[in-house]
């Protein structure tokens, strides 16, 4: 029997939905990560990318454990000779709502070439309404 290998052109991706209100962050960027790896799928091939979209909603009322509100910090370097800067995820979550669970889907994918690809596929919105309505994502609970 021959080992089945996607290739790029035949790969048909679908659009899902996840309603991050309450849902803790590790949780969702694990779904995440694997509907947009293709690990889902049964022929998911490492060396291609045969993941699916996803959109994710309320990412404002993703849900954090225990006191990593106030504790956990986000480093943001510009470059330049003492150009690092920290910033917590309260204010984050006040000023960019967003970067939260990008950031955290994105540690959750490979690094390499491909997984910047990837993460185009996912569209995060901090409030509940969404502009992929056409695409028609299918509701996933996490």
């Amino acid at each position: 029997m021959k080992t089945y290998l996607a290739k790029k052109e035949t790969v048909q991706p679908k659009w899902y939905l996840i309603d991050a209100a309450g849902v803790p962050l590790g949780r969702l960027a694990v779904k995440a990560a694997t509907l947009i790896r293709g690990r889902h799928k049964p022929s998911y091939t490492p060396s291609v990318d045969t993941g699916d979209f996803v959109v994710v909603i309320n990412a404002a009322q993703v849900a954090l454990t225990g006191k990593k509100e106030e504790q956990n910090e986000y480093m943001f370097f510009s470059g330049f000779v003492g150009g690092e800067s920290y910033r917590k995820v309260s204010l984050m979550r006040e000023r960019h709502p967003e970067f939260i669970v990008e950031h955290a889907v994105k540690g959750m994918l490979p690094k390499n070439r491909i997984a910047a690809k990837m993460l185009t596929k996912l569209r995060v919105f901090s409030g509940s309404t969404h502009t992929h309505e056409a695409n028609a994502p299918q509701k996933i609970s996490v």
